[in-house]
């Protein structure tokens, strides 16, 4: 532990400030500049708010069955679990005369802009490839060129999610309520780019703003996912490029080695085991509610829109004509759905800090709303049962009552609230308890993120299976999730630790905080 102590000394004694003099760096930064670096949530989360909302359902019209489309959600895990600790070792360690943090954000945002292309075109390019225009053939080649579009979006997203969290971390310079509050901000940004994301994916009409959209291959949904797709990359990259040109970052330089001293032969993995080795309990804690508070998200945010275009509005995509309209129509109620529960995760975003205070604290709080979370995941079943029961009065193609729709809609905004807490509150805490892990703040956020990927695994790999078992649909994993929802909460309240208040957090390990 003393070898681990002095090696952490000597490198935050190597950061050197190579910008404007006058900026220190050892003082939290305006909230201005934060505000600006967390507004680069906004474009990232357009674009994952459109591969929430209408990726799932767009792959199944492409040709693959409902039980195996999850498994193309296997992409964001693996990168997730590969990509965001070695960028977060990487981007501590930066020696880039731009700074540590701003290379790989730029990066991050020029791959999702070929992400998004390679999505956009994928039936366009399949086409001309080969592939038959016929409805019940699978796609075959756009499928592929689909899922290699989709693991470069969901590399870049992890290139460019992680450093943008570790800047905000520095911008705070290890003052523990700016942590909280520039968080707070991020997921306030996130939720923006929420309400525009499912904005544009409920409105059917978007192509209209693009007539090169729709092609012979690309029929009107699929014109447009690529049109929120050419609104989704704009956004982030004026968002991008305005940041990191008005808010400055460090240039880093390695300390010298005096006689003797050994480089790690390797240094990532010898780094991120030892930030594991040296972790202590509140962390651990901190990763264990993270993990079973992210099976419990995780189906319903892989399947909501599924789930209402299946279960809800009793479509399918496999079926005939009738059948695969009413399931689109489900589908675009359901991103309807979405943008109302962002613009609660909006408003909540902004009080975070406040109604921590009044119940008692950060874990407090996260504990009640998972218990929010059970229940509401819980009442899909009986959405689901009180709108097949109408389809039997009212005709198959009916859709749900009016009612049915109100509660299936209530229940997407109540869900805003728990969510608000899960994009802002672990984050928080990883900041505050990694000043005792031997961590830098891009590898701390690192490994609270395998805390994310992990369970995103097990129902990417999972959930498909599981459902087929009980008969298809989604709400089997639906209830699995409300049952990690409930442990999740009592977890927060009874064995996480309560961070402090307002008091600034320790020094961090290898280059978190100043």
């Amino acid at each position: 532990m003393g070898a681990f102590e002095t090696e952490k000394t000597a490198k935050d004694a190597a950061v050197v400030e190579t910008q404007s003099p006058s900026e220190d760096f050892d003082q939290p930064s305006p909230l201005r500049k934060i505000i600006s670096v967390a507004s680069i949530a906004a474009g990232l989360q357009f674009g994952w708010a459109l591969q929430l909302s209408l990726l799932t359902p767009y792959v199944q019209l492409l040709g693959i069955p409902h039980k195996w489309s999850s498994l193309i959600w296997l992409c964001g895990p693996v990168s997730g679990m590969i990509v965001q600790p070695i960028v977060g070792y990487h981007s501590d360690r930066c020696t880039s005369r731009f700074g540590r943090r701003r290379p790989f954000i730029a990066a991050g945002a020029a791959l999702v802009a070929v992400a998004v292309f390679l999505i956009g075109y994928a039936a366009d390019f399949g086409h001309k490839m080969g592939d038959s225009l016929e409805q019940k053939r699978p796609r075959v080649r756009a499928i592929g060129i689909f899922a290699f579009g989709f693991w470069i979006l969901d590399v870049a997203n992890n290139t460019l999610q992680g450093p943008c969290r570790a800047f905000l971390a520095d911008l705070s310079a290890g003052d523990a309520k700016r942590t909280r509050v520039a968080n707070g901000f991020f997921s306030f940004f996130m939720a923006v780019g929420n309400v525009l994301g499912y904005a544009a994916g409920s409105y059917s009409n978007l192509h209209k703003m693009f007539p090169f959209a729709m092609t012979k291959a690309c029929d009107i949904y699929c014109a447009n996912l690529k049109s929120c797709f050419f609104l989704s990359i704009t956004l982030l990259l004026i968002v991008t490029v305005s940041s990191l040109w008005y808010v400055k970052d460090k240039q880093w330089s390695p300390a010298a080695k005096t006689e003797g001293e050994k480089s790690s032969s390797v240094p990532f993995f010898g780094e991120i085991f030892g930030a594991f080795k040296v972790m202590q309990r509140p962390m651990w804690m901190l990763l264990i509610v993270t993990a079973l508070n992210w099976i419990a998200w995780f189906p319903f945010l892989l399947f909501d829109t599924d789930w209402m275009g299946r279960e809800v509005y009793g479509g399918d995509s496999g079926g005939d004509d009738r059948i695969v309209k009413l399931y689109n129509k489900g589908v675009h109620a359901g991103a309807l759905g979405l943008m109302l529960q962002s613009i609660v995760l909006l408003f909540m975003s902004l009080g975070v800090e406040w109604i921590g205070r009044k119940v008692g604290g950060a874990k407090r709080l996260w504990g009640i709303v998972n218990f929010i979370l059970a229940i509401g995941l819980a009442m899909t079943v009986l959405v689901s049962k009180l709108a097949e029961e109408h389809r039997k009065t009212a005709g198959e193609f009916a859709g749900p009552s009016s009612s049915v729709r109100a509660g299936a809609l209530s229940l997407f905004a109540v869900l805003g609230i728990p969510l608000a807490i899960t994009f802002s509150t672990p984050f928080a805490l990883a900041s505050i308890f990694s000043s005792s892990s031997g961590a830098g703040q891009g590898l701390s956020i690192g490994v609270l993120n395998l805390a994310i990927v992990i369970p995103q695994m097990i129902i990417s790999l999972g959930g498909g299976y599981f459902d087929a078992l009980f008969g298809g649909g989604n709400l089997p994993v639906f209830v699995v999730g409300a049952i990690a929802a409930a442990i999740s909460g009592v977890l927060a309240l009874t064995i996480l630790p309560s961070p402090p208040p307002d008091a600034p957090a320790l020094k961090s390990g290898a280059m978190g905080f100043h």
